[in-house]
């Protein structure tokens, strides 16, 4: 005899379904959370976020029960879901991806679709470490952003294209600034050095044309978010 009655208690779920769920759905996106860590790159990883990834995939499995295949609850859950508004901006794309993974897995634990959760968790999450581990689609000449202050009155516009013919494969001038009270005017260029290796030479070149002002070099800005 049930003393607790606790299958009345959990409506259309077993405590065994309930306990199963939630800890698939935990396993699970604390997997994910773990592949995310370590083929994250750049500077904005936070461990928040990966605290995240683990209860979206707990709170879809949940909502996932909750709802069944009842469609007036199902409604009715999606207008008290609107009411949610997230204020922080995702840094990047992949990120975004994460979140969307979790959600299904949730979404195939909650429906009871165990089988279908844990192979798909497994499979993508292999294919993420493989994309990370090869560096699929990365180009092979990466960009860096060149900032030059100039004096004021210095003729710019063919200044630096001996530096440039001899270092990079490519330049762009993408914009003019005027800093410390019109003294001095900051140039912004997009370029692609022929060899990383050789930014202190570059550097040094450019030193000696803009009358020894300040210079900075942004590399790898692609792939690090600023």
């Amino acid at each position: 005899m049930d003393i607790f009655n606790l299958q009345n208690l959990t409506g259309e779920f077993s405590v065994i379904d309930i306990v199963l769920a939630m800890t698939l759905s935990f396993v699970l996106s604390t997997f994910i959370g773990w592949i995310y860590k370590i083929t994250h790159r750049g500077t904005s990883y936070t461990q928040s976020f990966v605290f995240t990834l683990v209860l979206n995939g707990m709170v879809v499995a949940l909502v996932m029960m909750i709802v069944g295949s009842n469609i007036a609850r199902a409604f009715s859950l999606v207008g008290a879901l609107s009411i949610i508004r997230f204020r922080n901006a995702v840094k990047e794309t992949r990120d975004v991806g994460f979140i969307f993974f979790t959600m299904a897995i949730g979404m195939a634990v909650g429906t009871k679709f165990y089988l279908l959760a844990a192979v798909a968790a497994i499979v993508i999450s292999l294919i993420m470490l493989l994309m990370t581990r090869f560096n699929w689609f990365a180009r092979q000449t990466a960009s860096q952003i060149l900032r030059v202050q100039v004096p004021a009155g210095l003729s710019f516009d063919n200044l630096f294209d001996p530096a440039f013919l001899k270092y990079t494969n490519s330049s762009e001038l993408i914009s003019v600034d005027s800093v410390h009270n019109g003294l001095l005017n900051e140039l912004t260029y997009s370029i692609g050095l022929k060899k990383t290796d050789q930014f202190q030479g570059f550097l040094t070149e450019i030193k000696k044309l803009n009358d020894n002002n300040k210079v900075t070099l942004i590399a790898g800005y692609n792939s690090t978010d600023l």
